[in-house]
């Protein structure tokens, strides 16, 4: 008599794990491909006309004159106010240069 339990059994056959890798890559190939064969494709943008372009164009040129402008005028209004500041220079150092005179004349006798 036979003692071996497992014997009248047959052995399932055993992949090795590059078969494993193969078959997990057809796989994730096959889903690749049918994700992209499903999903739809973004719709092309509508041709802009002629007449469309130029009206952006110009409103585009106009916001650009404007904030050129607002940056001219505010150039323009901090240069007067730097003019003014260094006119009060002058002038305070006018003023201590005139005292600095006279006590060099008194000290002098």
């Amino acid at each position: 008599m036979n003692t071996n339990l497992h014997s009248g059994l047959p052995s399932p056959p055993t992949f090795p794990g590059e078969a494993w890798a193969a078959i997990t890559g057809i796989i994730a190939s096959a889903l690749l491909i049918a994700k992209k064969l499903v999903t739809p494709k973004p719709a092309k943008p509508e041709p802009v006309s002629r007449a469309e372009f130029f009206a952006e164009m110009l409103a585009t040129r106009e916001r650009i004159n404007a904030t050129h402008l607002a940056i001219l005028e505010k150039l323009d209004a901090n240069h007067r106010e730097l003019l003014a500041a260094l006119e009060r220079q002058v002038t305070r150092i006018n003023a201590l240069e005139s005292g600095l005179a006279r006590i060099d004349e008194r000290t002098r006798n």
